[in-house]
Order: structure tokens, then sequence, then C-alpha cells
């Protein structure tokens, strides 16, 4: 059997499957998904170890999900965000999925929805990598679904910053979702979510701090304002900015601690303060309050430019 035809009839193979199809067609038997080179994390899904051990968890929660609901549904909510690049949900998140058919319950591990699909709201995902070819809930769809379904208002505007930004989309998009699912859960604070969302966040930790600021009573800051360099002839991307103040806000994740990037970020901090910005630096260890206070005292003490 060519790889083609095994794909074909073992959704999944060889990482995370249906063990009943991979018994039939002769890939496996009932004694070797019972010993050590497998797990099963749903039943009748097995996930083999080794295939399984260039991957994150969560991809393996999202492939196992997949095979469990294979032909009865699709992958949504936050395992449908990392598959279209808008990773927002926490690192244990479960794997979720939207049924359109019946016959499977929720497990430990896995979210299961009921909710009206349209055609044209759900897709196959043709990046490539492992998840290549699994079934999705669409980027504007996932919007949709996060804005109403997310544990918070903030996560739901985190939720609706990553896909707007990743799937090149206006936030308010996702109100024509509402007008076509009259009657859906959770629509009815849609409007003030989608207002409150911005396209062009560069991650969700920079929403958070966005949303922190304006909820301490601080203007909503521009984002990703760009600074133009006259001697270098570049621009310089700001993540955050209050440019009547000339106050810029920068959310510093893993990637900063990289030393190639210790230096870019150098030289780049040092360009910026030279053409008089001030500028403020935050990590996952700065809280709310903190993050706050220091950029009232940064905009309240900077002169208000013309």
């Amino acid at each position: 059997m060519s790889s083609v035809e095994v794909l074909r009839t073992v959704p999944g193979w060889p990482v995370a499957f249906r063990g009943s199809a991979a018994r039939s067609a002769g890939l496996v038997t009932g004694a070797e998904l019972r010993g050590p080179r497998f797990t099963r994390p749903f039943p009748d899904v097995y996930v083999q170890l080794a295939a399984a051990a260039g991957l994150s968890e969560a991809e393996v929660r999202i492939r196992a999900a997949a095979a469990l609901v294979d032909g009865r549904g699709v992958l949504s909510g936050y395992s449908a965000a990392l598959l279209h690049g808008a990773d927002c949900g926490p690192l244990d998140a479960p794997a979720e999925a939207t049924l359109t058919r019946g016959g499977i319950r929720p497990r430990p591990g896995l979210v299961l929805h009921r909710d009206l699909l349209r055609r044209d709201e759900i897709e196959v995902v043709r990046r490539g990598g492992s998840v290549a070819g699994l079934w999705v809930t669409t980027a504007r769809r996932t919007a949709f679904d996060l804005a109403r379904w997310a544990p918070s208002r903030v996560e739901r505007i985190v939720a609706l910053d990553a896909l707007a930004n990743a799937g090149g989309f206006d936030p308010a998009e996702v109100l024509a979702l509402r007008d076509r699912h009259p009657g859906a859960r959770g629509t009815g604070a849609l409007p003030e979510i989608v207002s409150a969302a911005d396209r062009y966040a560069g991650s969700p930790p920079e929403t958070r701090v966005r949303l922190a600021l304006v909820a301490a009573g601080l203007p909503r800051p521009k984002v990703q304002w760009v600074v133009q360099d006259p001697v270098a002839r570049r621009a310089l991307w700001l993540d955050m900015a209050y440019p009547e103040h000339l106050v810029g806000l920068e959310y510093e994740g893993a990637a900063h601690t990289r030393p190639e990037q210790v230096l870019r970020d150098t030289a780049r901090f040092t360009t910026l303060t030279a053409m008089g910005w001030r500028m403020l630096r935050f990590t996952k260890w700065d809280p709310p309050e903190r993050i706050a206070g220091l950029v009232r005292a940064a905009i309240s003490t900077s002169a208000v430019r013309p």
C-alpha cells in the first residue's frame, strides 16, 4: 500500500489515527497498539510515540482530536486558531472541535461544541507541516467563535486580535457572521469586543498590555507605530506608542533574549532615545498595575507635541 493510500484509508497515520482503521489496513495489530510504542488519548484513537516525538504537546492533542472527530466535525476554537498561525490560547488548552454530526461525547482533554457551521466556514489546512490536511473552521469563523467563547472579555479581544492579524482581515468582519447566525450564543457583547480589537497587534501579550492601559484610564495607544530613522533611512516599528508624547512601549518576549536580538534591540533603543523617544520595555514579569503606573508617569512628564 502506497503512502497516499495509507493516508486515505487511515487518516492521521502514523502520528494520531483510529486504531480500528489501522488494524483493518494491516498496519498494526491490536497487541502492538496495547504495547509501549503507542498511547491512547481517546477511544480508538492512538498516538505512535516515535512519530509524534518532534511535535509539541498541543499539536499531538490536536491531531488526536482530529482523528476522533473525523467525518463528524472539524477542529475549532483555540485548536483552529493555532493552526491558522494565531496561537492565543493557554499552553494547556484542551483540543477543541465543533461537531457537525452526533455520536461523540466530551472527554478529558477535549472540548466539543455544537453550532451550525456553513460550508464556507470550514476549510482544510493547506500550509506545510504536521497539521496539513486537517479540517478546521476558517480564521474568520474561529474569530467569531472565540470572540464569544473565550473565558473573559480580555481573552476574547486577544483571540480576535490574533486571528485578524494572522488572517489579514478587519475584526469588524465577524459582525457579518453574527448576522448569518442570529440567536447564536454570546453575540450580545460582540460589537464592544470588536470595537476594542486591533488587527495590527503584534502578539497576545501586546494586546493584554494595551487593554490593561485602557482599563487603567489611560488613552488607547497606537499599535505598530512607525518611526522613520532619517540617518539610516529605515523604519523602526514600535509595539505601541503615544506619539504625541514621544513615549514608546515594547513587549519583550523570549525571542528578545537571543544574543543577536539583544544586540539589535540595544542599537534600536539607542537610536530611538537619540531621536527623543522615551522607551519603556516590559516583560511577562511586569504586572498590569506597574505597567500602567510607569506609562502614566511617562506621558504626564513628556511634552505634548504640536
